[in-house]
């Protein structure tokens, strides 16, 4: 049997078959909502700016709770966390087709229920996107997420167009049921996904310790920060079109909410070209070129989107929309999921899609009001140039390329034996590590030391600095804090074989007899108990 081609690779996994095909439907559920909800509030609205607050509402509590899910995705069973938000979101839809049916529906309830799906959606992307690598090998990755993007685009082409009919004939408390029941067959899949957490010698960080330590991890990686602020520039302007899509369909071209389904199905079906196009697209281009064909496509379509005035033109101008839409975001998550390691991947993600989703969340409330203030053209019109300008940046922030670094951990550290009884929360920990560095050596060791520097406050050490003995030079000494010897061993244990280059490089430059000597130290105190009395050992238990 022939080997599948690149983009088909992942279904050769089961499990990843199993979700795929359930997330079809689930995404044809939220499409039909997402119809329903805006040609809805274009119905019931008073003004221009809440049509586009429906995007902003399901976009913002993304930006707003995906760190506190990225911290949950990487701390517990992503399984259970996926369940909790599905069920969460088929809740809230029950209800928001309840309240439709009794006619009891306003503008600011509907942003409300909005919102609530969103906040499932929120809390269910970080474990799902970090379940990718759970799913198919790391080779696999890019044709993965692609396959995701194929599979919400894939039901973009049709279910705005179904969702436009239904609205049309029965109102969207049709709509809103319908989605309703298409959470079902995800949650069963989630249910018979046979997923297994890697055990851990090692306690459960807290929560407020995961967050900080996924804020630090992308805040020292200069290639994540890159992504992460293209991503948002791409949120703010893109979302344009999505997010005044019910105002082109009622104002530009004057049509109803079939054609705003119709419209939304063409943007679908150029996502799914777009998804095609994808991997011989990266063997072809460099990342940010990519990443400009997809700032630039965008701007031009939405000049084309502000000028038409005919449904079929707009459709037209639609289809590279959509096909610039999946590039770039495609491309976005796939360098941050190959830039990070699996121990922290669900929050790196979740601080992409904050960044992205938030950007959207702003750019549709921005957009929003410059339709209301002026008309949906003139903010069509500016979106564009707030994407070319986006694409200009590429100039001196690129997307760094997709490296095939081995992320895997090192798994050089043996923990060691020690002569004090030390418990997981004992500290803090100092650490010192010496070396002997050669005169002629020392400019090419600090620059060494400075990556060295990086990786160490991004696996979560504190207080780092480099010491240099008066007396003998030639002696350097690293030191740094860590908060209690189980944070230690953490900071040991994430270590990737990507990293090992820059100690190895160090081993090299230092010309002791044996390699750098490293001490542990754990801090002890005396603290005076009156200003006027000797100096005396503050009592603690290691």
């Amino acid at each position: 049997m022939s080997d599948p081609s690149p983009l088909l690779r992942p279904f050769r996994s089961a499990d990843f078959r199993l979700l795929w095909s359930a997330v079809l439907a689930s995404n044809l559920g939220g499409l039909i909502q997402a119809v329903g909800a805006g040609w809805m509030m274009a119905s019931i609205a008073t003004s221009d700016d809440m049509v586009a607050l429906v995007q902003t509402a399901t976009t913002l509590p993304i930006m707003i709770f995906s760190l506190a899910a990225g911290a949950l995705a990487d701390s517990y069973d992503r399984r259970r966390v996926m369940l909790v938000a599905q069920s969460l979101m088929m809740a809230a839809s029950v209800a928001l087709a309840a309240l439709t049916i009794q006619g009891w529906m306003t503008p600011w309830l509907l942003l409300v229920f909005t919102f609530l799906i969103g906040c499932g959606t929120a809390l269910h992307n970080p474990s799902w996107q970090a379940s990718i690598g759970d799913l198919v090998s790391r080779s696999d990755i890019p044709s993965a997420v692609t396959l995701n993007s194929m599979a919400f685009n894939l039901m973009r082409s049709i279910g705005p167009a179904i969702g436009g009919l239904i609205v049309a004939s029965v109102g969207a408390a049709g709509a809103f049921a319908l989605n309703a029941v298409s959470y079902i067959p995800l949650i069963a899949a989630l249910g018979r996904w046979g997923y297994r957490r890697l055990p851990s010698t090692l306690p459960r960080e807290t929560f407020r310790h995961a967050m900080s330590a996924g804020l630090r991890f992308v805040a020292m990686s200069p290639n994540l920060l890159t992504v992460i602020g293209r991503a948002f520039l791409f949120g703010v302007g893109a979302v344009s079109i999505l997010a005044l899509l019910p105002l082109v369909a009622r104002d530009l071209v004057a049509g109803n909410a079939a054609t705003f389904g119709l419209l939304l199905g063409c943007f679908g079906v150029g996502a799914i070209g777009g998804a095609l196009l994808s991997t011989r697209l990266r063997s072809a281009l460099s990342s940010e070129m990519i990443a400009r064909v997809g700032f630039l496509t965008f701007a031009l379509s939405a000049v084309l989107v502000a000028s038409s005035r005919q449904t079929w033109l707009t459709g037209l101008a639609l289809m590279p929309a959509g096909a610039a839409w999946v590039l770039a975001l495609s491309l976005f998550n796939v360098t941050v999921q190959l830039s990070t390691p699996r121990w922290v991947v669900g929050r790196a993600l979740s601080i992409y899609q904050t960044a992205t989703f938030g950007g959207m969340a702003l750019g549709s409330w921005i957009w929003g009001l410059v339709a209301d203030t002026y008309d949906p053209s003139t903010a069509l019109f500016a979106s564009g140039a707030v994407l070319a300008a986006g694409a200009a940046i590429g100039l001196r922030f690129g997307i760094p390329a997709l490296l095939a670094l081995d992320l895997d951990p090192l798994d050089r550290f043996k923990e060691p034996e020690l002569r004090l009884d030390l418990r997981s929360r004992s500290g803090p920990i100092m650490v010192l590590v010496d070396y002997e560095i050669a005169a002629e050596d020392v400019q090419a060791f600090l620059a060494v030391m400075a990556e060295r520097r990086r990786v160490r406050i991004r696996d979560g050490a504190r207080q780092w600095s480099l010491l240099r003995d008066l007396e003998n030079p030639e002696i350097w000494t690293e030191t740094y804090h860590v908060p209690t010897w189980v944070e230690y061993v953490r900071h040991n244990t994430r270590r990737t074989k990507a990293d090992a280059d820059v100690y190895d490089r160090l081993l090299a430059l230092h010309r002791g007899a044996s390699r750098p000597r490293v001490h542990r130290m754990i801090e002890r105190q005396t603290v005076p108990v009156m200003d006027d009395t000797p100096l005396k050992p503050h009592p603690e238990v290691p």
